[in-house]
């Protein structure tokens, strides 16, 4: 049976963008959003996706991020626009990597039938391209307030060009901490949850 998927590398190990398939006839078109098979290569061994969440962004230029979960609830996600079109962005937080602190952004758009595979030790965020612009994401843990860690969107140590001008951004993500010039302290970010 034929991969309904093709993977491919960014320049932060361990990201990945996932372009589907779809089915296509005069009909329309027939598309696996999800398959564990198919995906088992972008899996952590022995995680499976656990939560799948949905969201709409009303207004262009919004931007929601950049969250994450600590471990031992860290996780992936795989993040899909369902319609519309975002710029979909990863922070690495890993402190081992070599990439630590940099950031990597693709345009998804409903018509492209693109998916951004964010790997634990990833902060995630994304800006709405358009109106009404919905996600839809796969999880491999579930969210717990406990572990849940986040950046500030807009953190100049990180310097994330938005495409667009900020417009908009909800009270919870404008309080995120910007992360520290100090190494040790950025280092501390990716520490396991209480």
């Amino acid at each position: 049976m034929k991969n309904r998927f093709t993977i491919e590398p960014t320049p932060l190990e361990g990201l990945l963008v996932a372009f589907r398939h779809p089915h296509q006839d005069d009909r329309g078109y027939l598309e696996r959003l999800f398959c564990e098979r198919d995906l088992a290569c972008v899996l952590p061994p022995g995680r499976r996706i656990v939560q799948a969440n949905r969201s709409c962004t009303r207004t262009p230029g919004t931007v929601r991020g950049m969250h994450f979960q600590r471990p031992p609830h860290a996780e992936l996600k795989i993040v899909s626009c369902l319609r519309g079109a975002v710029y979909d962005v990863a922070v690495d937080l890993r402190p081992w990597s070599k990439t630590f602190l940099k950031w990597h952004g693709v345009t998804l758009d409903a018509e492209e039938h693109t998916a951004l595979v964010i790997p634990e030790g990833f902060a995630h965020g994304f800006q709405s391209l358009v109106a009404d612009a919905e996600l839809l994401y796969f999880h491999t843990a579930a969210w717990t307030a406990e572990a849940e860690g986040a950046i500030h969107a807009l953190d100049p140590a990180i310097a994330i060009r938005w495409p667009l001008p900020v417009t908009d951004m909800s009270d919870r993500d404008s309080a995120h901490p910007f992360v520290a010039t100090d190494p040790h302290t950025a280092k501390s970010l990716w520490q396991e949850a209480a």
